[in-house]
């Protein structure tokens, strides 16, 4: 006779996206702008002067949980218009887990000032948000208050700019080249003329079975 798995090792039942919303909702009250559900995923908006309190809450409170941090990027909406988020362009976007409880929950906050966005950073939360936040700051400009080791982490140290900002120039800012006289690489404004490519497409006749 084959014995019952004890309940302990039995993966906990995930809540509907709907109950997820109205526990992260509780859990953070005023600290939340708006916790949505699309698609079935669950959405909170938190303010950048809260953002630091909420997620320590999200990992802590118990039906929250979130014990890792899985992912945590920069977003640039310069182009969206950004209706109804008071005009600020850079948003910082958590997705956390909890493995305990079998749920996920995804976290934005908009940073207040668009000339230097800072917000404060989760790596003394979650271990994982170092590299994360290097990277928005690398490629978004993004200042992580509190990081201890906020350097770049893709570009090399001597590059000028972000370049997934939505105003950074396709060819950069500046090109490298290695000097044979002074036996160095030297940096110097970039001669490409700036060029818009557009593709080409080229079909074979009949193509698709069309006639």
């Amino acid at each position: 006779m084959s014995i019952p798995p004890s309940s302990a090792a039995l993966p906990a039942i995930p809540a509907t996206p709907e109950q997820l919303r109205d526990t992260v909702a509780a859990a953070l009250g005023e600290r939340a702008r708006s916790v949505t559900v699309a698609l079935g995923e669950v959405t909170a908006v938190v303010s950048a002067a809260e953002y630091l309190a909420a997620m320590q809450t999200l990992r802590d409170a118990p039906g929250c949980r979130f014990e890792q941090l899985i992912d945590l990027c920069g977003v640039d909406y310069s182009a969206y218009g950004n209706v109804g988020v008071e005009g600020a362009r850079y948003a910082v976007v958590t997705h956390l887990l909890s493995v305990s409880l079998n749920q996920r929950v995804r976290v934005k906050v908009f940073c207040l000032d668009d000339d230097f966005p800072v917000i404060a950073s989760v790596n003394g939360l979650w271990n994982a948000a170092n590299w994360f936040e290097r990277e928005a700051f690398d490629l978004f400009g993004i200042v992580f208050e509190g990081h201890d080791d906020l350097r770049r982490i893709l570009t090399d140290y001597g590059f000028i700019g972000h370049p997934f900002r939505k105003d950074f120039p396709l060819s950069g800012h500046v090109e490298m080249r290695y000097d044979t006289e002074l036996r160095r690489v030297v940096y110097e404004p970039v001669t490409i003329e700036p060029r818009e490519v557009t593709p080409r497409i080229i079909r074979e006749d009949n193509y698709g079975g069309l006639h």
